[in-house]
């Protein structure tokens, strides 16, 4: 597949709380006439809503490689299920969550010992908003949504993964946009969609040439 017939994949990351739910629908609806894919991980297949079911809701223990492997295995299979043809077909890709999650929550958090195979593309953009945990998780709890099996960790889980997702922005500058997710969500998204616009520009940039 070469790089020119490819699509665009773009990701996002960060704690839950920080408002890529919302980032990810405003963005799908500003490319609305070029009819993104979206998808959130783990789901998107039957196998991965049933992953999903286990490691986020489910209150059994798990180690953390077994916890990693679970996750990456809903991954796989929406990439070869869904993913990978979609980027054949020249389609725009959004992902809600992605491997930097992996690396972040179960090698950062859990300590696993996590890398990227690979056989998981890299996204040509993950948009990371930042957010300090207790924040994060103060809006979780306000908003009525209940804790899951990774939000109900000490606060500490949550400070390993932010400095996870940081050494990961910074070993990837080029690849990550680092969005402060204190502010207004149209505020955010104005800076989401300046970057995607310019990313779909250098495709098309590339097409031609």
């Amino acid at each position: 597949m070469s790089r020119r017939s490819r699509g665009i994949f773009i990701t996002f990351e960060g704690p839950d709380g920080a408002g890529k739910s919302t980032q990810v629908e405003l963005l799908a609806q500003a490319l609305a006439e070029r009819e993104p894919l979206v998808f959130r991980e783990p789901g998107g297949t039957e196998l991965g809503e049933r992953i999903r079911e286990i490691v986020l809701h489910r209150p059994e223990s798990m180690s953390a490689e077994a916890e990693m492997h679970l996750f990456m295995a809903a991954r796989a299979e929406l990439l070869r299920t869904r993913i990978e043809p979609a980027l054949a077909a020249g389609r725009i890709v959004i992902d809600d969550r992605y491997q930097d999650s992996t690396l972040a929550y179960q090698g950062g958090g859990r300590g696993a010992p996590v890398d990227w195979p690979a056989s998981f593309p890299k996204p040509d953009l993950t948009i990371l908003l930042v957010l300090p945990p207790d924040v994060g998780l103060d809006r979780i709890r306000s908003g009525g949504k209940g804790l899951d099996r990774l939000d109900a960790e000490p606060l500490d889980f949550h400070r390993a993964v932010a400095a996870a997702y940081d050494r990961l922005a910074a070993a990837d500058p080029d690849r990550f946009l680092r969005v402060d997710a204190r502010g207004a969500p149209e505020e955010i998204h104005a800076e989401v969609l300046g970057r995607v616009r310019s990313l779909l520009a250098e495709s098309e940039v590339r097409a031609s040439s």
